[in-house]
């Protein structure tokens, strides 16, 4: 007597099996950002830092863009406050990183509700972007503006508009100069 084995599921006859469709984004966001070739994603729309999610050891990092200074670690620090307030970054996990000016944090690796933590990272960078847009677009103008009024003052005159004198002014180009007529009429005359 033969014994007939089953392996799988029921047979299908010739029905092609339909891909699942794509679940729909339930928000989006522009940023400026790449993908490194180990799977990182920097993000590069602040002015003062690099801000690098590395999904394969679940932490976030950011690292000066020019020299460090106290704009700088205020940004980190407002960053990983605002990303410890939404519960995406564990607190603790705060500290300096191993690049100069660098600091880290890690990130819950799992979510309750089954969503991508990377995404949520993600996109609470991009919230705390949008709020910060405001502070550096004003910084980077400001600096702007003040370098436009000392290299292009407009309150200067054309060379030969004023004419030379020899004396202009109330004030006395020579205040230590005393025209004496007599000795005894100088303030510094003693007999």
């Amino acid at each position: 007597m033969a014994i007939v084995m089953k392996v799988g599921g029921p047979a299908n006859d010739g029905a092609v099996e339909q891909p699942k469709p794509e679940p729909k984004p339930q928000a989006s966001m522009e940023m400026v950002a790449r993908k490194s070739l180990d799977g990182n994603i920097m993000i590069l729309d602040h002015s003062d830092i690099d801000i690098v999610v590395m999904p394969n050891s679940k932490k976030v990092l950011t690292i000066s863009k020019g020299s460090l200074s106290e704009d700088v670690y205020d940004t980190q620090d407002r960053l990983f406050r605002y990303l410890s307030r939404k519960g995406v970054v564990d607190p603790g996990s705060v500290r300096s990183g191993n690049v100069y000016g660098s600091m880290e944090a890690a990130y819950v690796a799992e979510s309750y509700n089954g969503s991508d933590s990377t995404e949520v990272v993600v996109f609470d960078i991009g919230k705390f972007l949008e709020e910060e847009k405001a502070y550096y677009e004003f910084s980077d103008s400001h600096e702007s503006e003040i370098a436009d009024m000392l290299t292009k003052p407009n309150d200067a005159t054309d060379l030969g508009d004023i004419e030379q004198g020899e004396r202009k002014g109330s004030i006395n180009p020579h205040p230590t100069q005393y025209k004496v007529s007599h000795p005894s009429a100088s303030p510094f005359y003693q007999e």
